[in-house]
């Protein structure tokens, strides 16, 4: 990996979990100091295509997101009896091998027994296609699993969890 890269990779995982201002601007990573794994990896694709370093994938992969593998989604979970909800996660995988800059702690290894799916993704794609793609998914996996929510509760479920992990 170039080395460059590679630093701009280590800068990007020390920085904190949270929200941009504008979810469009991936250059909000480095002067709002923070990003999710959308903003960031997305960022670190674009800079990746814009200095030359090959073989860099944007992944946007469905986990089993439960209190094991994240356990900093707080007590949702558990306090609605439901055992894990599918959340779209976004990663790189540099020369084949997957790398999560998400967070210092981030360690892809928690995730890896339960990815339902992955698929490759360009970096606008974070944006509007990862939640409808997201959506699309939970829709299909109440409908499927007969969860005794709606979608619209699961996806009120998901996002509780999501402000538990950016208070951390």
């Amino acid at each position: 990996m170039n080395e460059s890269f590679e630093s701009l990779c280590k800068k990007v995982k020390n920085l904190p979990y949270g929200r941009n201002a504008n979810r469009h601007d991936f250059l909000l990573v480095v002067s709002e100091g923070q990003g999710t794994c959308s903003s960031k990896h997305a960022f670190l694709k674009l800079e990746a295509d814009r200095i030359g370093v090959p073989h860099v994938e944007l992944i946007l992969g469905m986990y089993r997101m439960h209190n094991v593998n994240t356990p900093k989604i707080g007590h949702e979970l558990i306090d609605k009896s439901l055992v894990y909800l599918p959340e779209a996660h976004c990663y790189v995988r540099i020369d084949g091998i997957p790398h999560d800059f998400t967070s210092a702690n981030a360690d892809l290894s928690k995730l890896e027994n339960d990815i339902i799916e992955e698929i490759v993704i360009m970096p606008e794609q974070v944006v509007e296609f990862k939640i409808e793609y997201h959506k699309n998914f939970l829709r299909e996996w109440v409908e499927k699993e007969k969860i005794a929510y709606t979608f619209e509760e699961i996806w009120q479920i998901r996002e509780q969890c999501i402000t538990h992990l950016a208070n951390y």
